[in-house]
């Protein structure tokens, strides 16, 4: 076991961006309180990369950007395009998003009463969330006209990882301290 190379492949694994040499050298040098040399670090990269080639992996490491990173490779290209398109059909727009926000904390809620709050028409957001399960209709106002009223469903809990409403952040959970020009934070 390589304990260098697999600290390196961990470093490159969880990298947002390609892995540079420096940084890597930066990180190990300070977990190991020693000077890590360059040399080492890249023939622990050659040793990685030659590790990946092999068709027992479905990726591989691969020098670009100026780093290294780890990327699947071109024959898993289908299935994964397969699983992308299906993820993005569960992404919700920032108007559904907004138009489901209001619907989590105001419901039972109109459809009326949350174009009166977003300010502009709901149809189609409202529509999206109904066909993705995450609202469902409640029933019918007492007001004029008798409105459909909107809630979240089961699904919504399941989507966002929740057991119960009581569970969503409450809004004084969103307010963060302004620090005013010229003064200074207080230390605790």
């Amino acid at each position: 076991m390589d304990f260098l190379q697999n600290h390196i492949e961990a470093l490159v694994f969880c990298s947002p961006t390609p892995a540079k040499v420096a940084d890597i050298k930066a990180c190990l040098s300070e977990m190991f309180n020693a000077d890590v040399p360059e040399e080492d670090i890249h023939d622990a990269l050659k040793r990685t990369e030659e590790k990946f080639q092999g068709d027992e992996f479905s990726f591989q490491l691969n020098k670009a950007g100026g780093g290294y990173q780890f990327l699947t490779k071109p024959a898993y290209q289908a299935s994964i395009g397969i699983m992308l398109k299906q993820q993005s059909k569960k992404r919700l727009s920032t108007s559904a998003m907004e138009t489901l926000s209001i619907i989590a904390y105001k419901q039972p809620i109109s459809k009326t009463e949350v174009e009166n709050i977003r300010g502009v028409n709901c149809d189609y957001a409202i529509q999206k969330l109904l066909d993705k399960g995450l609202i469902e209709i409640l029933g019918k106002a007492e007001t004029i006209g008798r409105p459909l009223l909107y809630g979240t469903s089961a699904k919504f809990m399941e989507y966002f990882g929740i057991n119960d409403i009581i569970e969503l952040p409450t809004p004084k959970d969103f307010t963060t301290e302004v620090n005013t020009i010229g003064e200074t934070p207080e230390k605790e």
